[in-house]
């Protein structure tokens, strides 16, 4: 970047931006990269070099850890068999899918187009969750493409060292080298990401400062990164498993005040790097596709060719996959829908741009990488391509397919577990009014918002089902004692929330929603 000015108007540009595509209802991704590219043609605007250093030290780590945070480990246990297959064999025959075509097609040398199908194998996490986030996608399907997207990383990252290194340095392609490096990396990250999950639980069990949780949550992802990088091994693959092992257990480290404090945090910084890292990656084609030769201006055939090449392999792997998962009763009622929203949702974004930056310039001999520029502008392009063509269709695609849950399923499901909440906590009421041990006024203070809450949730349900539907005021002891038993039955209602879960009653979209709504409560009641 030119100027701390620089950075400054593009943050303010892609916040705009970003929040006009929210009002719109438009994906903020495929928005950001448009208007990314418009205001690189605009005469006058400075150019744009992006450094893969920043991208892969500063920008990625939180925005892999808050994807990860959002998977549900209770369907990622159930899919991992398709998702290794998606992470390993789509990654492999996507690269060699490319590199065929590029070699065939393009005026890139088959070594260089090895690099290139090394590049772009594997689907974003970053793209694929920002893209995914207001898709009413079935919990196993949504799971499996943001499952894909976060732990392919091990083998795109082994197969680009190793078509660089056959590129850079005129090496053969060591393939048992690469299985034990593969091995490293992966192995390597879960260990340090599950090592980094469990020092920081325990920290975060032992402190109830909201400054110093909110430093620990936003140091975490760099803290799993840097010692993975350091390692040797994959810092990708480290955030990732440090993110799912926290993800499942936010409850239980923290209270509702810091949970709700992080959850505004967190919101903010990912809102704003995702628009920036969005928006940077419009603004750099421009300026790629200047650095050309002018035996390379057929570059946007050379990268629909790789674009449709990559949709076409990632069709023919989905659905002989998609009808074996059916087979065994992984994903219920698997037909061409299932497959052809899973294809359309893998999208590529940050991660194979921070890849195809850190493209050596030179041979280990000094000769400069000729090919280098194209490399970078198929990759970009090819990205633009995905995030701007897929990312406006997705939607439209998804709710043809007829696999969305309607609005009504989540209120259904929604509303049965506000019954079962509301009900649990009246038991727990009447338990105590049993023991006599509480002022008869707080009781029924109780016992009315109890029952209110359960007819609001009873009335919710027969809408989505189709169908309509004595004391003074308390004392300021009384209403110390009621604060205090309404923290009391909220974890009642907590507990019988994470039951559901278990007793797979409720998905975990509808879990999470919950939780922050008592959150909120008990809030609420802290602060009175």
């Amino acid at each position: 970047m030119r100027s701390v000015g620089t950075v400054l108007a593009l943050v303010v540009l892609a916040t705009v931006v970003a929040t006009f595509a929210r009002r719109w209802r438009i994906p903020a991704p495929s928005l950001l990269v448009v208007a990314g590219l418009a205001v690189a043609l605009l005469p006058g605007t400075p150019q744009i070099e992006i450094s893969p250093e920043i991208i892969g030290l500063v920008v990625l780590p939180p925005l892999l850890y808050a994807s990860a945070e959002e998977l549900s480990w209770r369907e990622l246990r159930v899919v991992w068999r398709p998702v290794g297959v998606l992470a390993v064999g789509l990654v492999l025959a996507s690269a060699a899918a490319v590199g065929a075509v590029a070699s065939l097609v393009t005026p890139l040398s088959w070594q260089m187009a090895l690099v290139l199908g090394a590049v772009l194998a594997s689907t974003d996490p970053v793209a694929v969750t920002a893209l995914g986030r207001r898709l009413a996608l079935p919990p196993k399907v949504q799971v499996m493409v943001q499952a894909e997207s976060l732990f392919n990383d091990a083998t795109s990252l082994v197969l680009f060292r190793v078509a660089v290194s056959v590129a850079v340095a005129s090496a053969a392609a060591d393939w048992g080298a690469a299985g034990g490096e593969f091995l490293l990396l992966a192995g390597g990250g879960t260990l340090i990401g599950a090592a980094v999950a469990g020092v920081v639980a325990l920290i975060r069990r032992r402190t109830e400062d909201p400054v110093l949780e909110t430093v620990i949550a936003l140091v975490t992802p760099y803290a799993a990164y840097v010692l993975a990088e350091a390692a040797h091994t994959s810092g990708v693959t480290s955030v990732v498993v440090a993110g799912v092992v926290l993800g499942g257990r936010g409850e239980k480290l923290t209270n509702a005040r810091i949970r709700l404090q992080l959850h505004a945090v967190y919101g903010t910084v990912v809102f704003l790097l995702e628009s920036v890292v969005f928006s940077l990656i419009g603004l750099a084609l421009p300026a790629q596709v200047k650095a050309l030769s002018d035996g390379d201006k057929a570059w946007p055939l050379y990268a629909l060719a790789v674009a449709g090449t990559l949709i076409a392999v990632r069709l023919l792997w989905l659905a002989p996959l998609s009808a074996v998962v059916q087979r065994k009763g992984g994903i219920q009622r698997m037909n061409w829908r299932v497959p052809m929203v899973l294809t359309w949702a893998g999208t590529r974004g940050v991660v194979p741009l921070a890849a195809a930056l850190s493209i050596p310039e030179a041979t280990r001999n000094g000769t400069p990488l000729s090919e280098r520029p194209l490399v970078l502008v198929l990759t970009t392009s090819v990205v633009v391509v995905t995030l701007v063509v897929q990312g406006f269709t997705l939607a439209p695609v998804v709710r043809r397919s007829g696999i969305a849950l309607e609005p009504d399923h989540t209120e259904r499901e929604e509303a049965a577990a506000r019954c079962s909440l509301a009900g649990a906590g009246i038991k727990r009421l009447e338990e105590l009014s049993e023991l006599e041990a509480v002022p008869s006024v707080v009781l029924d203070r109780l016992r009315r918002g109890l029952n209110a809450r359960l007819d609001d949730a009873r009335d919710r349900l027969a809408d989505s089902n189709g169908h309509g539907h004595g004391h003074g005021v308390p004392t300021e002891s009384a209403d110390l004692v009621y604060r205090q038993l309404r923290r009391d039955l909220i974890g009642v209602e907590a507990a019988e929330l994470q039951r559901l879960y278990d007793d797979h009653a409720i998905s975990d979209t509808t879990r999470r929603r919950l939780q922050r709504s008592l959150d909120l409560e008990e809030a609420r009641l802290a602060d009175a």
